[in-house]
């Protein structure tokens, strides 16, 4: 881990001032990225309710994939049906996904960044970690901002922290084209009242299951017994949580590649599918195209997760470990089908995904990762 950064602590020693400054991590998040890049080849779109999705028709079914402050502000919000979008905002502007160009967009921004001179660990398209050291972090995060302006003409926000969660929960305190720094000093005086939901990680799966404990709150998730969260959530997850609250977390800044814990393949369909023998054909080619990205990975499949939406917008997930780890397609897609088969037949389904996921390699991910919300 040649790149690593490690912040939230003071560096001792040193002939000049980059060696006896603080280590910070900052997160780069871009504002409203792809509808900002539509925009940046459209200007004329500039100010108008923009709304990315699917193949930008709102009479099939397909989910925003980002939408502009303006569309936002009708209530629309990223994975909503386009169908409902469109009805929010009648005269908003509808686009096509187009991921070529997000991509290209997102490699200079990251470009832009690594030319700063400083550890960047990309967490996707519109956002990134920064390992930096700092006396003035504020200066240097106003930096990164006309760094990425100037190489893209995009606006950004930064979040400033001593540790991964701190930085990127700082940012939507910065949203839009601001900066904002949250550190042990300030936790529970910006985070203790808030809602748990607030927090990076939690869902409202989780947020639900704390209040039955009657924990509603950062400051009383803080406060919780650990062995009430452990024995809620198991000892990996509830002793996270139980950190969380205290907005603890990984400090560790790195370029490693990302190690992919599994494949996913997902659709939706124009049309729902309304018979098992459907069901069970749509779910052997999703799940033989999730093992054919398993292979390219050259690690084994050990449990195979099926996700269904049931008409009209209800969605469950089942998962299945397998005997032993696999790189058999037949059983992989078999574990699938058998779960496909435990759905109920009487229910039209518009939605299905097949997460094939493999054994770890034997040095393990080389980067700290911060544990968040569960995704197929």
């Amino acid at each position: 881990m040649a790149g690593a950064v490690t912040a939230a602590r003071d560096l001792v020693g040193g002939h000049n001032a980059l060696m006896s400054a603080q280590a910070w991590v900052l997160h780069v998040d871009l504002d409203q990225f792809i509808a900002a890049v539509e925009v940046l080849r459209r200007p004329e779109l500039a100010g108008l309710p923009v709304i990315v999705g699917g193949r930008g028709d709102p009479t099939e079914r397909a989910v925003v994939s980002t939408a502009s402050y303006e569309a936002r502000a009708f209530g629309v919000g990223s994975g909503m049906p386009l169908r409902l979008a469109a009805r929010k905002v009648p005269d908003a502007v509808i686009l096509p996904v187009d991921a070529p160009a997000y991509t290209e967009a997102s490699e200079q921004v990251m470009e832009a960044l690594r030319g700063l001179g400083v550890v960047v660990e990309v967490l996707g398209w519109d956002e990134a970690f920064l390992g930096v050291q700092a006396d003035d972090p504020d200066a240097f995060a106003r930096r990164a901002q006309v760094a990425i302006l100037d190489a893209t003409g995009l606006h950004s926000s930064v979040g400033i922290g001593d540790n991964k969660v701190r930085a990127k929960i700082a940012t939507g305190f910065g949203k839009p084209r601001g900066v904002f720094r949250l550190t042990r000093d300030n936790w529970f005086e910006v985070m203790g009242p808030r809602p748990t939901i607030d927090l990076w990680g939690i869902g409202s799966k989780v947020s639900k299951r704390l209040a039955t404990h009657d924990i509603a709150t950062v400051q009383e998730l803080a406060d919780a017994p650990e062995s009430l969260l452990v024995g809620e959530f198991g000892p990996r997850m509830g002793v996270w949580y139980s950190q969380l609250g205290h907005g603890l977390g990984s400090a560790v800044v790195d370029d490693a590649p990302w190690v992919a814990r599994g494949h996913s393949r997902e659709t939706t369909y124009q049309s729902n599918l309304t018979t098992p023998e459907q069901v069970e054909a749509a779910v052997r080619e999703l799940a033989s195209q999730a093992f054919d990205d398993t292979v390219r990975e050259g690690r084994p499949v050990f449990r195979v997760t099926l996700k269904v939406r049931y008409a009209p917008f209800f969605t469950q997930t089942k998962a299945k470990k397998l005997p032993g780890p696999t790189n058999d397609r037949e059983r992989v897609v078999e574990a699938a089908v058998d779960l496909a088969r435990r759905l109920d037949p009487g229910r039209e389904v518009r939605l299905l995904g097949v997460r094939a996921e493999m054994v770890m390699p034997e040095e393990g991910d080389p980067v700290e990762r911060t544990p968040i919300r569960g995704r197929l």
